[in-house]
């Protein structure tokens, strides 16, 4: 049987970076190697990519172990002693020397989910899993996300958009404007950030301002959003023009919402799929959730997150996930297996996927 070189990318520049190693370590470990040759290719914090034995190393770090035991800094300091050793690894983008036939890019967040890879491995020529540039720009903004959904007939949270040239000129007018309008609780989160991170939940007028100074540091745009008071839905989508859309599942965040710490730390998240709502309301989510896939062009995969609101029973958009997390306690992974794709099968389909979107 013929093997194809298989690039598993992973790592990045984002803040995501430890989580991207988490979800490559997974898959390493649930590849079909009699049909994908996996070559990994490390992308360190600074941006050098890493093959051979130094992409390998960092696969086998327990990453997943360390989020619970060590500070970022001892993390990032044990990966950078991993890149030291090996400078004779760094990768010369030369993918067709290296025989690459196909790229599982695995980078969360921003220069991985953002469509920035999906355009360097198109001007390669080397097919992909997962969503193309444009539709990997369009989902990593959350304000035209909202935008391309409500124009499809989807519903989304009412928000304003805050720029960081325009809080920095007036801060103090924006926060009393919000005070005297807004209701509370409200979110104020980055545009484009994956896991919660910039995210606050503001209950009082008074935290608004560290708020905004939190998610302007990951961000030069800023939305300021309506809570919906309800279950979080989330839903696994793969496929291309006719995708699978998994049963839903619920989460119950073990905090005041589903952060980063809450989903990669803590554990304390409850997981329940199927969701804990009705048959009714699981086939309307699961519509919902085809309809913002095609909506905004994804390809290949996605994880489409809803709350479903107390008391009206409304349906709303809350983003798309373009890469979402393959981790043992991720969501997407799960959903699908529910559905009855497990995981060495998923990952099979998801690098069908890329060729068949190649050969359309």
């Amino acid at each position: 049987m013929h093997q194809r070189r298989t690039a598993l990318v992973f790592g990045g520049c984002s803040t995501e970076h430890n989580i991207s190693i988490i979800s490559a370590k997974a898959i390493a470990s649930n590849i079909n190697r009699e049909s994908w040759d996996l070559y990994p290719l490390y992308i360190s914090p600074d941006g050098t990519w890493y093959e051979g034995k130094t992409a390998c190393a960092i696969l086998e770090l327990d990453i997943g172990a360390l989020l619970h035991t060590a500070s970022p800094d001892d993390i990032r300091h044990q990966l950078q002693a991993v890149t030291q050793q090996r400078p004779q690894d760094r990768f010369s983008f030369d993918f067709r020397q290296a025989g690459i036939d196909i790229a599982l890019p695995i980078v969360h967040g921003a220069y991985g989910e953002d469509g920035r890879l999906q355009g360097l491995l198109d001007m390669f020529a080397i097919p992909y899993t997962g969503c193309d540039v444009r539709s990997s720009a369009l989902t990593m903004d959350k304000e035209t996300t909202k935008i391309c959904a409500g124009h499809h007939g989807l519903a989304t949270a009412p928000y304003r958009t805050v720029l960081r040239h325009d809080f920095s000129k007036e801060p103090d007018k924006i926060v009393q404007e919000l005070e005297t309008a807004a209701t509370f609780p409200l979110f104020i989160k980055p545009a484009s950030q994956g896991s919660s991170i910039g995210i606050s939940k503001v209950h009082r007028p008074d935290e608004l301002l560290p708020a905004f100074e939190e998610a302007f540091g990951y961000d030069t745009k800023v939305l300021v959003e309506d809570a919906v008071e309800g279950s979080e839905i989330e839903v696994a989508v793969l496929g291309n023009d006719d995708p699978v859309v998994s049963v839903p599942g619920e989460i119950e965040p073990g905090s005041d919402f589903y952060d980063f710490t809450d989903k990669y730390v803590s554990d304390s998240a409850g997981l329940y799929i199927p969701a804990r709502i009705s048959a009714e309301q699981k086939e309307h989510i699961r519509s919902c959730a085809r309809r913002a896939f095609r909506a905004l062009g994804c390809s290949g995969m996605a994880r489409v997150d809803f709350f479903l609101e107390r008391g009206s029973g409304q349906v709303i958009l809350n983003e798309i996930n373009t890469v979402p997390g393959f981790t043992s306690i991720s969501m997407y992974p799960k959903l699908l297996e529910a559905s009855g794709i497990g995981f060495s099968e998923l990952i099979d389909r998801l690098l069908e996927l890329a060729l068949e979107k190649r050969c359309r």
